[in-house]
């Protein structure tokens, strides 16, 4: 009888295989664990007697084709490599900073706000908390501009106000240009939307919105300074404290390891390319010269630290971390 497989595993062995009576259970396949979750997204250091609170939005992600409106996308695509981000892709953060002194919190920009479930981005709520830091207590939203990753956080759930008790400050070339639907035909046809956008996310606090000239000093140690071009009105802020200083750049740049290392590049994002590539390269220079500590809204988290001149360009230099605050 010719000898079948099961009798030649155990030839010369002494042993004779049992025949297979049955058919053992297939083996149990273990549940795999869900990824477990990443610390609370929040880091503080100090300005003086100002407590600085990073507090991480998440992120989304969008074709990295189509990004840079003035380069060829194999340079950018070289761009991304040489920082180590991926070439098919632009992973985009979201980071909100906020100023607290004394019985004082002011937060630049709102966030995203509430997002579908599954969502990658609409963190910052369940971060806030996580800080210590209550929606109720915050006494002020001072806004850099008005798109829509800076101003649905505004809204809660119901649509009502996230911000229960807080004044909305806002740069007064930037809310006359999105209050005026006259002005609709002359916005680029993509950023059509932040008429109705603005309208729904400042509607529940109206009577709490109050504009304010670029240059002025919005609440004590805190001064608004123009820097247009990604929007009309868009504005950044120096925060002060005697000797101390730091300025929250906003959306001078989105990614800084591409838009640093490149400042004349304009992307889609921009309402007027030309003048907010000249922004870009005023206040980078600006803030490399007088090393300045910067935060940044499309910062890789915790978003914080300054800026090196690198050849015709420029490179972010993050702050080092520490558990001092």
């Amino acid at each position: 009888m010719a000898m079948n497989r099961r009798h030649a595993l155990f030839a010369g062995t002494g042993l004779v295989a049992a025949p297979l009576l049955f058919r053992p259970a297939a083996a149990q396949v273990p549940a795999v664990a869900a990824a477990p979750a990443q610390g609370p997204g929040f880091y503080r250091f100090r300005v003086g007697g100002n407590l600085v609170t990073m507090v991480h939005d998440g992120f989304f992600a969008r074709p990295l084709e189509g990004f840079v409106r003035n380069a060829p996308l194999p340079e950018v695509q070289a761009a991304a490599a040489a920082a180590f981000l991926p070439a098919d892709r632009q992973v985009i953060p979201f980071t909100i900073t906020f100023v607290q002194r004394g019985d004082t919190i002011a937060v630049f920009d709102a966030g995203n706000g509430v997002t579908p479930a599954g969502a990658t981005n609409g963190r910052m709520i369940a971060n806030m908390a996580a800080a210590g830091i209550d929606p109720a207590r915050v006494t002020h939203v001072i806004h850099s501009h008005f798109h829509g990753d800076h101003v649905n956080g505004l809204l809660n759930a119901a649509g009502g106000r996230a911000f229960p008790n807080a004044q909305v400050l806002v740069p007064a070339p930037e809310w006359a240009w999105w209050t005026d639907a006259g002005n609709t035909t002359r916005s680029p046809e993509g950023q059509r939307g932040t008429f109705a956008n603005a309208a729904r996310c400042f509607a529940p606090y109206q009577g709490s919105v109050t504009p304010f000239q670029t240059g002025a000093e919005v609440i004590p140690g805190i001064t608004a300074i123009a820097a247009p071009g990604h929007t009309p009105g868009h504005t950044i802020f120096r925060i002060a404290d005697g000797d101390q200083q730091m300025m929250f750049v906003a959306d001078i740049t989105n990614r800084p390891e591409i838009m640093m290392a490149h400042p004349e590049w304009q992307i889609v994002f921009d309402f007027d390319a030309d003048l907010a590539a000249a922004s870009r390269r005023r206040v980078l220079d600006m803030v490399a010269t007088d090393r300045i500590r910067i935060t940044g809204y499309h910062f890789p988290f915790p978003a914080n630290g300054y800026v090196a001149r690198a050849g015709a360009g420029y490179r972010f230099v993050p702050a080092d971390w520490s558990s001092a605050v």
